[in-house]
C-alpha cells in the first residue's frame, strides 16, 4: 500500500472513529491535542508489520483522553517542550525535549498531556503494529 494511501487511511480512521472533524478531538481543540500523520512505511525486514508516525501538538494545557494503542509496540519522541506521560497506573513522569518511553502492547496510557500551561509541547509516536491495523488509538469511554 503507498504511503499516501495509508496516511489517509490513518486520518479517516481517526476522523471517524471520534466523529468529529479530523483532529479536533474535542469542542475545545485548544485543551486537546491536534494529530498529524507523517509517515506509514511496512518493515522490509519483518513481514506483516508496519512503522507508523504521528505527530503530536499540544497547546499549553493540552491534553488527551485516556486511551490504548491496541496490540501496537509504541516509542513516544518528545520533539520541543514537556509531556507528562502515565502508563499502565505508573506514576505520571515528565519527559522533555529529546527524551522518550515507550509503551508495551495493550498499555493503557491514562495520562498523556502538556506539562507547561505557557508553552506548547510536540512529540512524534511511532507505533509497530500489523500491516492491517489502522486503528492506532481506541479512548476510554467517556
Amino acid at each position: 500500500m503507498k504511503l499516501h494511501t495509508l496516511m489517509v487511511a490513518a486520518t479517516l480512521t481517526g476522523a471517524a472513529m471520534l466523529a468529529t472533524p479530523p483532529f479536533a478531538w474535542a469542542a475545545d481543540a485548544a485543551a486537546h491535542e491536534t494529530v498529524t500523520p507523517a509517515f506509514a512505511e511496512a518493515i522490509a525486514n519483518v513481514p506483516g508489520k508496519k512503522m507508523t508516525a504521528l505527530v503530536v501538538d499540544y497547546a499549553p494545557g493540552g491534553k488527551s483522553s485516556p486511551h490504548r494503542h491496541g496490540q501496537a509496540f509504541v516509542v513516544a519522541y518528545v520533539l520541543s517542550g514537556s509531556i507528562r506521560s502515565g502508563v499502565d497506573g505508573g506514576e505520571p513522569r515528565v519527559f522533555h525535549a529529546g527524551e522518550h518511553w515507550v509503551e508495551k502492547p495493550g498499555a493503557h496510557h491514562t495520562v498523556s498531556e502538556n506539562a507547561s500551561a505557557t508553552e506548547p509541547a510536540r512529540l512524534l509516536a511511532i507505533f509497530v503494529a500489523d500491516r492491517n491495523d489502522n486503528k492506532l488509538v481506541t479512548f476510554d469511554h467517556q
